[in-house]
C-alpha cells in the first residue's frame, strides 16, 4: 500500500545478524580509494595509503569501515568494473590480514560486491538501493549480508541537475517501501535505510530529511546517515570542505538524538568523542 511503510519487529534496537550491536550509535569510517571523491579524493588512492588510513580509523574507534572505489560526488563519471575491483579488493585483503573489524563495500556493481564479500567484507553499501545492477539482489541474497539501501534521485552524474520534490519525505518513504518489498521477495531481511543526504537533494530537502528522521524509523530498520562535510553544510556556514568539522559533528549529534543508528563520517576522532559525550550524558542517573 503506497504511503504506508512496511514494519518489522525490532529487538529493542539490537538487530540480530548485522554484525554490530546497534542498540547505541555506531560510527562508519570512510576509506575512499579514489582520485576524485569530493572530500578526500586522491588522499588514499594507493594501497599503502588506504590501508594506513583504515588502521588509523580503527584505532580512532570506528565500528565499521566503508571501502569504496568509485566517487559518488555530484557530476562523477562511472568507473569501469575492472578498475573499481583493482582499487578495493587489495585494500580489503590487507585489512583482513590484521583486523576483524566489519567492512562495508561501497559499490553499485554486483561483481565488485561479490568479490569483496568473498575475501572478507561484511556489508553491501549500495547508493542505488540495489537498483543499478540487477544482479546485486542475488549477490546480497547469496551472502545473506546486511545491505545499506540509499535513496538517490538520478545518478551521481545527474543527481544535482535541478532535483525537485513535491514532498521529499513522502517520496523517500515510498521509495523505501518499494525497495523493502523487492528485497523481501529475495529473502533479504538485513536492511539498513539511508535517505541519501546530498544525493539529488537541495538545501531545504537535506534539512527537511534531518528534521524528520524519525519518520524513516517507522519502517523498523536501522537508519544510516551520511552528512559528513556535505555541501549543505557549506551552504549554511560558508566553509570549505576541510573546515566543515563543526557542521558535520552538529549533524551527527542531531541525527543520533533523532534515533539514527549509524553515522558515516570522515572526521572519526571528533565523531567518536562526540558520541562518548552523548552516551555519558544519557547514562547519568
Amino acid at each position: 500500500m503506497r504511503g504506508k511503510m512496511q514494519t518489522r519487529t525490532k529487538n529493542n534496537g539490537n538487530w540480530k545478524g548485522y554484525g554490530l550491536d546497534l542498540s547505541g550509535p555506531r560510527v562508519m569510517g570512510i576509506v575512499n580509494v579514489t582520485p576524485d571523491s569530493f572530500s578526500d579524493g586522491g588522499k588514499y588512492n594507493t594501497l599503502e595509503q588506504a590501508v594506513k588510513h583504515a588502521q588509523s580509523l580503527e584505532k580512532e574507534g570506528v565500528d565499521i569501515i566503508d571501502v569504496g572505489g568509485e566517487s559518488s560526488r555530484p557530476g562523477a563519471e562511472p568507473v569501469p568494473e575492472h578498475e573499481e575491483m583493482q582499487r578495493v579488493i587489495p585494500v580489503i585483503q590487507e585489512i583482513r590480514k590484521y583486523s576483524h573489524i566489519p567492512i562495508s563495500i561501497d559499490t553499485c556493481k554486483a561483481n565488485v560486491a561479490d568479490n569483496a564479500l568473498e575475501i572478507g567484507a561484511n556489508w553491501i553499501n549500495d547508493i542505488s538501493g540495489l537498483r543499478l545492477d540487477p544482479n546485486m539482489v542475488y549477490v546480497a541474497a547469496k551472502w545473506n549480508c546486511p545491505v545499506v539501501v540509499m535513496h538517490m534521485k538520478g545518478t551521481p552524474k545527474t543527481m544535482q541537475e535541478n532535483p525537485c520534490y513535491e514532498n521529499v519525505i513522502k517520496e523517500i518513504t515510498d521509495y523505501f517501501e518499494e525497495r523493502i518489498s523487492v528485497l523481501h521477495q529475495h529473502d533479504i531481511k538485513k536492511i539498513i535505510l539511508d535517505p541519501g543526504i546530498g544525493f539529488g537533494k537541495r538545501l531545504n530537502d537535506n534539512l527537511k530529511i534531518l528534521k524528520e528522521l524519525d519518520k524513516f524509523k517507522k519502517a523498523g530498520y536501522p537508519l544510516l546517515i551520511g552528512a559528513s562535510r556535505k555541501s549543505f553544510i557549506g551552504e549554511i556556514t560558508g566553509r570549505n570542505i576541510d573546515r566543515r568539522v563543526a557542521g558535520s559533528i552538529t549533524s551527527v549529534i542531531w541525527a543520533i538524538l533523532k534515533g539514527v543508528n549509524i553515522v558515516r563520517v570522515h572526521d572519526a576522532v571528533e565523531t567518536v568523542d562526540a558520541i562518548k559525550v552523548i552516551n555519558n550524558i544519557s547514562q547519568v542517573d
